[in-house]
């Protein structure tokens, strides 16, 4: 069980956007950034489109923790590095809810893309 409600698994999964705010070393959030998310199963996943050299990216990977917002749900996540295993399944998740904006779906799941995946997993910080 990934620790996410039927409900909220619904209502983020079908959000266009998801606002994520990593959580830097000194124990703050970073200002909110719109990303995409997309649902495998029970699990949530996003990635950053700049690959490692995002941002939002590089401070997520430091403090696997953040904060989330999306189709009105506020929640705290621990974000952590997803397997190779599911990289195909994130990829067709991308396709099938973004596909109708191939000039960006194409950058998420090429190769640079695909190493940032990240699941997110609730938690109580």
């Amino acid at each position: 069980m990934s620790g996410w409600s039927a409900e909220e698994l619904d209502r983020i999964a079908s959000a266009d956007e998801l606002q994520i705010a990593p959580r830097r070393s000194d124990g703050s959030l970073r200002p909110p950034l719109p990303i995409w998310v997309v649902r495998v199963g029970d699990e949530l996943f996003v990635r950053s489109w700049r690959g490692t050299t995002g941002s939002w990216y590089r401070t997520a990977l430091a403090s696997h923790a953040g904060h989330i917002s999306a189709g009105g749900i506020e929640k705290g996540v621990a974000l952590e590095e997803a397997g190779e295993d599911v990289g195909d399944a994130v990829d067709a998740a991308y396709r099938q809810k973004y596909g109708r904006r191939s000039g960006y779906v194409e950058p998420m799941i090429a190769p640079p893309a695909r190493a940032t995946t990240l699941k997110l997993v609730p938690s109580t910080r």
